[in-house]
Formats: C-alpha cells, sequence, structure tokens
C-alpha cells in the first residue's frame, strides 16, 4: 500500500528537477510544490550537473535522456562529488537502464509515466533515509572488525571509515543486525527502504557490488557480505 503523503513535512525539501519535457517538467514541480516540496527545473544535463553541485538540494531527479550530457553520465559525477540522494527518472524501461543507474550511484528510480504521488512519497523516503530518520533510533551494530553509527550514520571497519549512500547505509545496517542469516532479496529491499513491491533481484545486487567495492571485500571471494546462491546475501557473523 502507498503510504499516506497527504501531509506536507514541517520543514520543506529542495529538489532539483533535471528534465526536459517542459509538460512532465511542470506538471511534476506543481504537485511537488502542492505538498511543500520546492523545486528548481532545469532542462540539460551540463546545467544539471552544475546545480546539483552546489550543495543546494535535499534531492535530485535526474532524467536520464538528456541534451547537453547523458543523465547517466551526469549521476555519476554528481556522485563521485557528492552524496545528495539522487532518484533516476527514465522512460527507458528496460531493466539494464536501472541497474546501470545504480551502478552508478542512484539511489531509487521510477519509469515513465509515473505517479507523481509515488515520487513524492521515494522523495521522502530518500530524504529519511540521508538524514536518519527512516525508523526508530538503534544502537551502534558491532560485528567483528565492522561498526555501523545509526545516529551519527556512519560506518567504519577495523577503524577506517567507510562512505556510504544513505541507501547503501540502510542496506548494511539490515544484514548487520542479522549477522549469520540469510536474507532474501526481497526481504533485503523491505528492510531497507520499507517497500518490496518494487523489487527485482538485480537492483539488490548491484547495491550489495557497490557496498562491496566501499568495504574492500573480494567480489570473488568475499569475506563480510557472502552470496547464498539461490536465497540471498549473509553478512558473516565474525569478520576479520
Amino acid at each position: 500500500m502507498m503510504p499516506d503523503v497527504s501531509e506536507s513535512p514541517s520543514t520543506p525539501l529542495l529538489a532539483l528537477l533535471v528534465e526536459d519535457d517542459a509538460r512532465l517538467a511542470a506538471l511534476t514541480r506543481d504537485y511537488l510544490e502542492s505538498h511543500g516540496v520546492a523545486v528548481v527545473g532545469v532542462a540539460d544535463g551540463r546545467r544539471g550537473l552544475a546545480e546539483a553541485l552546489t550543495g543546494r538540494y535535499d534531492v535530485v531527479l535526474l532524467d536520464l535522456m538528456l541534451p547537453g550530457k547523458d543523465g547517466l553520465e551526469v549521476c555519476r559525477e554528481v556522485r563521485a562529488r557528492s552524496d545528495v540522494p539522487i532518484i533516476v527518472l527514465t522512460a527507458r524501461g528496460e531493466e539494464a537502464d536501472r541497474v546501470m543507474g545504480l551502478e552508478l550511484g542512484a539511489d531509487d528510480y521510477l519509469a515513465k509515466p509515473y505517479s507523481p504521488r509515488e515520487l513524492l512519497a521515494r522523495i521522502r523516503a530518500v530524504n529519511r533515509r540521508a538524514k536518519g530518520r527512516a525508523g526508530p533510533a538503534q544502537g551502534v551494530v558491532r560485528v567483528g572488525g565492522l561498526c555501523l553509527d545509526p545516529a551519527a550514520r556512519s560506518v567504519t571497519l577495523n577503524g577506517r571509515e567507510v562512505h556510504l549512500t544513505g541507501y547503501e547505509f540502510d542496506l548494511l545496517e539490515a544484514l548487520a543486525r542479522r549477522a549469520g542469516r540469510v536474507l532474501s532479496r526481497e526481504q533485503i529491499m523491505e528492510l531497507a527502504r520499507g517497500n518490496a513491491e518494487d523489487a527485482f533481484d538485480r537492483s539488490i545486487d548491484v547495491h550489495v557490488s557497490r557496498l562491496r567495492q566501499k568495504l574492500g571485500d573480494d567480489p570473488k571471494r568475499p569475506r563480510l557480505i557472502k552470496t547464498v546462491r539461490g536465497s540471498g546475501y549473509v553478512l558473516a557473523g565474525e569478520t576479520e
């Protein structure tokens, strides 16, 4: 069931909408602004990249098919320099395109034509994760040399700080709180985002691959996040 998004948050959010379809951009802006989300719109990839890197925005809504600079390239460059949440909006409905967006650092995706109400729900969800308000406060989680602090949204591994996006943190926390227990992809999606309805197997695989890379985990012989063929993933109960 779609969460109730009729109430505006007490602190208005500021979204950057990078979309060259003027009609769609206007409809999206009107809906979001009527529900407490201020929107700045740009219509090409180069301007979108420059705006996204200003540090002003709570979320970037990024179309993939853009003039000036392709949306996937914008996504890659933004993620290399900023942790701002990115939601990809795309008419490219193929799984490969969604996977590519996630691999390049997007936090979420929504295929066109999309429901403005669902977009609003996802904006608020990625913002809650980014600000550490995805659920009730929990204590520090330690699994071997891995330490997660939900209050600070920080992760260290053997004393080394690991920088994660909001979604990556939630995914790792879901696994860490159930260390030693195998979780299916659907369970991981539900625990990390609160909604498994839109899960597809490779989206979780992509996020796990990114986590392994940031944790220095060998993808061929992982020590931390292990793949259980046909079942899902498990965080090793003891890490080195």
